[in-house]
């Protein structure tokens, strides 16, 4: 009843496809096998090193840079959808007029600080000194670092914006691929010091309640999750009656990854906890039928017939 350990996150994920504007037309921009691929463009590297020189960067290539410096991005968990009918529309004329309303031109494109309205700046004590050079340059240095911060808080708008344009199978497809960097490091922190695991508890429980609702009836704010850290896939308990009623809940934080991003987590009124033979179309899961059972071994099978499946892929036992 184990999961194959060799099967990757993505098996049970079909391939999806955006288009997007870029350059004169629309190009076709493809999640396949766990990558990012631009159909449209034979040589992005190429591309990137005439960017550099002072052409004009593709948007497809931007959009490849953002999926890359979002990969493991933990904030990514808080933006993306809750589950198939969580529907987040953003077009590229948003994306566009983003761009447009509050960027880089906001910001002095040199010196230390924006200067005043009118005629230069005029020092209320006399440059006569240590002191004044080193208040001089302290503040030299916090305009710097005020732009580095606005610069970035820019880009990472817009590299969101763009990432949530390509559309809901991308937008699952990376949460997958976020939590499987995160999923299996021990007491990981980032660089404030923080650690990932309220962020992945957070995830779990905001993807798993909806889930729970559709599978027993119960208030998703009677759920409580738990992340998994020991070996199995977990446990699901009821606990309580009435109002007191919960639904208390363990699993791995890879369960969004494999079982909840392929669309797996709720098949025929079973709730999927694990995967054991990944695979599209067909897929080994093991579910629960009920909270406190064991779970039985199910073999699904997707619908691939539809336009629609590797958006929003749909799954029968």
């Amino acid at each position: 009843m184990n999961e194959r350990p060799n099967d990757p996150w993505f098996a049970s994920l079909p391939g999806c496809e955006a288009q997007l504007p870029c350059g004169s037309g629309r190009h076709v921009v493809r999640w396949e096998a766990g990558e990012l691929r631009l159909a449209d463009h034979a040589d992005p590297e190429a591309e990137l090193v005439l960017a550099a020189l002072g052409g004009e960067k593709a948007r497809c290539v931007e959009v490849a840079q953002a999926w890359g410096r979002h990969a493991e991005d933990l904030t990514v968990l808080a933006v993306g959808p809750r589950g198939p009918a969580d529907e987040i529309v953003v077009s590229w004329e948003d994306v566009d007029a983003a761009a447009q309303g509050g960027g880089r031109g906001v910001l002095p494109s040199s010196g230390p600080w924006p200067g005043p309205p009118h005629g230069p700046m005029r020092l209320a004590v006399p440059f006569s000194g240590p002191p004044v050079a080193a208040a001089v340059q302290a503040a030299a240095r916090r305009a710097q670092a005020h732009r580095a911060e606005a610069e970035q808080a820019w880009q990472r708008r817009n590299d969101m914006l763009s990432l949530l344009a390509l559309g809901h199978g991308f937008q699952t497809r990376l949460i997958g691929q976020v939590v499987t960097a995160h999923a299996d490091r021990r007491d990981e922190r980032d660089e404030p010091g923080r650690s990932s695991g309220p962020a992945l508890t957070a995830a779990l429980a905001g993807r798993l309640a909806p889930v729970a609702e559709q599978w027993l009836g119960i208030d998703p704010d009677q759920v409580v999750v738990s992340l998994h850290r020991a070996e199995g896939w977990g446990s699901v308990e009821l606990a309580g009656r009435g109002e007191e009623r919960r639904l208390l809940v363990s699993l791995p934080a890879g369960w969004l990854a494999r079982v909840w991003a392929p669309g797996l987590a709720l098949i025929g009124r079973h709730l999927v906890v694990a995967v054991q033979r990944a695979g599209w179309p067909d897929a080994r899961v093991l579910a629960l039928s009920a909270p406190g059972r064991e779970p039985v071994s199910l073999e699904a099978h997707a619908d691939g017939g539809s336009s629609g499946a590797g958006d929003r892929p749909h799954w029968e036992i």
